[in-house]
């Protein structure tokens, strides 16, 4: 056994980076979700990865869960443990081991293991020993439970929490479902495994915690349900679909509804109706979803209508890449409409964020009146992260129709101050009643033509941007403040990022790294803060296009005017890796 394989006996470890390639009819996505509950139940760290494919018949799958006793920041480079279901899944994952590394296969399944950079092979028979274990016709189902037992013995997890979960997951559905989950997980814990000693995981540093262990499109359902929203319309697409289901089956629970709706059209107008009688509306969707909404958003621009508008990103263009992720969506959300069509432009940076990103969205729609887009994408969507359970009685906000009568002063669209809606139902004292319409209008509503209302009107509807523009603080720079380079993402490039920035000030560097939540409208004092570093380098997943730079690159290159920012694209439907940031970051820095 090599040197490097593992750690002394029972020499405790703070981070474990687990690899499970099977087929998406494996089970290997339960296998992880169980680990990442596990996590928030124990004060730990987590985060996963996964690829599913896009077909109907299934085929190749992975998930990678990254647990830690200290702060994680991205799903790992490498793995330290590889779990091997077939031949395909050794042969194409092998090189994502660590040196010394160890894989676990089903000897029952894989051969023509060879010895290389260390790795400790493993053979166990996962299918013939579950079929053993459950007895009767069980063939190779059951076997991801039993390499979760295995996983559980060999990294010292908590077993007694881990078969909590378990009798809650599969209790539900029988008795004898059960019963054959517990016998696998049995199995595999008490396997002999020789030739590795135990590896115990440190514990966590969270300790007192409420802490709760999910993804992020179940954070931003809950944050659309405290901001204030009763009411969703939306059509069904990979991955923003976990979120209608969810609205679908809570805001009941609320006085709301969730309506699905025959296509894209008809949600976004749904949900347009439902803002324009005085409720908070979501609709949602993935890229080509977003697209197809794009006239009714214009709508709602012109007619100023607080609505909030989820985007999960995936691959594109067209159906693209369905369940892989991209960062390609960002100027469609700010530009992708007919016309002069502002709107505010938020993206969540982790799972925990996107609750409060969510919560941020509903304030914005109604302080402003506007449509406000969120930009989160298939990573944080499906990825599982733990972290500190929400304070609702600080961030809850009972939506309240206000049918209060309007005065003398009221105008829907007044020139010199923000829209005030009156809904449906609204007492007017002047017996006059406000029009709304997608055609240019005036004050009341009522459609004009007029050339310079029509310039005020535009005016207006820029102001409320640029005085949300003014009111926004520069991100916090995490690292050094001046320097060398400044990194700069968006969404879920932040971990990476963040990780990548440390191991650079620790080789010497002066690095320094922001994320940025509000992409449309940026900060104001950007440019001031570039002008700190030698170098600006933005990662993220979209390509570099025709003219060389990213999409966020080139808005903020256009409104900071400076031609340190250079990008760092990439478009291959993963998320990007830290040693991919580091070495763009040296090259720029020795460039």
């Amino acid at each position: 056994m090599p040197a490097t394989a593992t750690p002394p006996p029972d020499a405790e470890i703070r981070n474990a980076v687990i690899r499970l390639a099977g087929n998406s009819q494996d089970g290997i996505q339960s296998v992880g979700a169980f680990l990442g509950q596990l996590a928030g139940s124990t004060a730990q760290e987590v985060m996963t990865y996964m690829t599913i494919p896009s077909t109907i018949s299934g085929g190749p799958s992975i998930f990678q869960v990254h647990l830690g006793s200290g702060e994680v920041l991205h799903p790992g480079d490498r793995a330290d443990t590889l779990v091997a279901f077939y031949q395909h899944s050794y042969d194409d994952h092998l090189h994502t081991l660590k040196d010394g590394g160890i894989c676990f296969y089903d000897s029952d399944q894989v051969e023509e293991i060879r010895e290389e950079r260390g790795i400790l092979h493993i053979g166990v028979p996962f299918t013939s020993a579950t079929i053993e274990a459950i007895g009767g016709n069980a063939k190779s189902r059951g076997k991801n439970i039993f390499v979760l037992g295995l996983l559980c013995a060999v990294y010292r997890l908590d077993r007694d929490k881990l078969t909590e979960i378990i009798s809650r997951k599969f209790g539900r559905k029988s008795e004898d479902v059960l019963r054959n989950a517990m016998l696998a997980f049995d199995a595999g814990y008490a396997w002999p495994v020789n030739d590795i000693e135990s590896m115990p995981m440190s514990p966590g540093e969270n300790e007192g915690d409420r802490r709760v262990s999910t993804d992020g499109n179940t954070m931003l359902a809950l944050g659309l349900i405290a901001g204030g929203c009763r009411f969703g319309a939306g059509y069904p697409i990979t991955p923003w679909t976990t979120i209608m289901e969810f609205l679908r089956s809570e805001l009941p629970k609320y006085d709301g509804m969730f309506i699905q709706c025959e296509d894209e059209l008809a949600a976004v107008a749904l949900a347009i109706g439902a803002s324009y009688s005085g409720h908070l509306a979501i609709t949602g969707s993935s890229g080509p979803g977003l697209a197809l909404k794009a006239e009714a958003l214009g709508y709602a621009s012109m007619a100023e209508l607080p609505l909030v508008v989820v985007n999960i990103q995936r691959g594109g263009p067209s159906t693209g890449l369905p369940t892989s992720v991209e960062q390609s969506d960002l100027m469609q959300a700010i530009y992708g409409s007919h016309g002069d069509a502002p709107r505010v432009v938020l993206a969540p940076r982790n799972v925990e964020d996107c609750f409060y990103t969510a919560l941020e969205a509903c304030r914005l729609a109604k302080q402003y009146s506007t449509p406000v887009i969120i930009l989160s994408d298939q990573a944080l969507a499906t990825r599982l992260e733990a972290f500190p359970e929400p304070d609702l009685e600080v961030h809850w906000q009972e939506p309240e129709l206000d049918l209060s009568e309007r005065g003398d002063d009221f105008k829907p669209y007044p020139l010199d101050q923000l829209t005030r809606h009156s809904p449906p139902g609204a007492r007017s004292s002047t017996g006059k009643y406000p029009v709304v319409t997608g055609l240019e209008h005036d004050e009341w509503g009522h459609p004009s033509g007029n050339p310079a209302n029509h310039r005020e009107m535009t005016a207006k509807r820029r102001r409320k941007l640029t005085e949300l523009a003014a009111t926004l603080p520069n991100p916090e720079v995490h690292g050094a403040p001046d320097g060398d380079l400044l990194l700069v993402g968006w969404g879920s490039t932040y971990g990476p990022i963040k990780e990548a920035t440390d191991r650079l000030n620790a080789d010497g560097h002066c690095v320094g790294s922001i994320n940025i939540r509000h992409l449309h409208p940026l900060p104001h004092n950007l440019g001031s803060l570039f002008e700190n570093y030698d170098h600006v380098l933005v990662p993220e997943m979209n390509d570099s296009g025709v003219y060389g730079y990213g999409q966020l690159a080139t808005l903020l290159r256009a409104k900071t005017c400076n031609q340190k920012i250079q990008s760092l694209n990439k478009v291959e439907g993963i998320s990007f890796r830290v040693v991919e940031i580091t070495e763009a970051a040296r090259d720029l820095i020795n460039h």
